[in-house]
């Protein structure tokens, strides 16, 4: 009985406990579309998938509950390719980081209501690919998918806004890439994206570069058709991305925000 006994209260003080007791925090900051007790069943799912990460919580409990805060914050699900939890290590300490993905970054667009549909696409070696400014409107990409592609080496991204006009394209060379994850923190880390799911990041640059030229949000707007006019405009300020530099940065968006009372005492959120 004392196993079973020592066996439950370890279950009770890890980091499900932990995000079950922080619930109600992450519903004051949640966007209104959160359902949260699905939100905290898939972290605790994510943790459950990822002993690396599971250990990190367990070690470092606030700085699983900021990175749960941010993506509440934003409406993206947690342990997702909407919004990544990865374990890393800060001056030797184990914690948990999040990072928004690729499709993070398109679902804050959509949300918006200004954007009809979202392209982003990654161009391999053997790809045709043809994009002339002021010639093209969009860009014109044929692929052979059931051929050899080869390898990365380009990405671009665009929105058709609603009434059928098209945003700036974006497209962005290795180059570029390169750059951005350069500035990544732990970019060549083993649990880094950068390293587990190299296109998404390639996807994700692209798509935050295009967030700075269409509106984004985290919560989701909803209005008659007939009011589009009232949709923020092409190349308005981006209130869900503009807490980290949209255009090097590639790097987690740290939480802001500490639940009444703080965080557990055995960790503080990273500063």
């Amino acid at each position: 009985m004392s196993q079973i006994s020592n066996a439950i209260e370890k279950r009770d003080q890890g980091p499900g406990a932990v995000i079950e007791q922080y619930k109600q925090e992450l519903a004051l900051v949640a966007a209104s579309h959160v359902k949260v007790d699905t939100f905290a069943r898939l972290a605790v799912g994510a943790l459950r998938q990822n002993p690396k990460l599971a250990a990190a919580a367990q070690s470092n409990p606030g700085s699983l509950m900021s990175a749960l805060m941010t993506a509440a914050r934003l409406g993206l699900e947690p342990g997702t390719e909407q919004f990544y939890l990865r374990p890393i290590k800060r001056k030797g300490v184990a914690e948990v980081q999040g990072i928004v993905g690729y499709q993070g970054i398109v679902e804050l667009i959509y949300n918006a209501g200004a954007a009809s549909s979202v392209v982003v696409e990654v161009v391999r070696a053997n790809d045709q690919f043809n994009y002339v400014p002021g010639l093209h409107e969009r860009p014109v990409h044929n692929v052979d998918w059931f051929g050899d592609r080869g390898d990365l080496v380009g990405v671009y991204a665009y929105a058709v806004m609603a009434g059928g006009a098209t945003s700036k394209v974006v497209v962005l060379s290795r180059t570029h890439i390169n750059r951005a994850k350069a500035k990544s923190d732990g970019a060549d880390s083993d649990y880094s994206p950068w390293r587990t799911d190299e296109e998404a990041m390639w996807l994700k640059t692209a798509a935050r570069r295009l967030g700075k030229w269409v509106p984004t949000s985290a919560e989701r707007l909803t209005m008659p058709a007939e009011r589009t006019d009232t949709v923020l405009p092409v190349g308005s300020a981006a209130p869900a991305l503009d807490a980290a530099d949209p255009d090097e940065d590639e790097g987690p968006v740290d939480g802001e925000l500490e639940p009444a009372g703080g965080w557990p005492e055995t960790a503080q959120p990273p500063q």
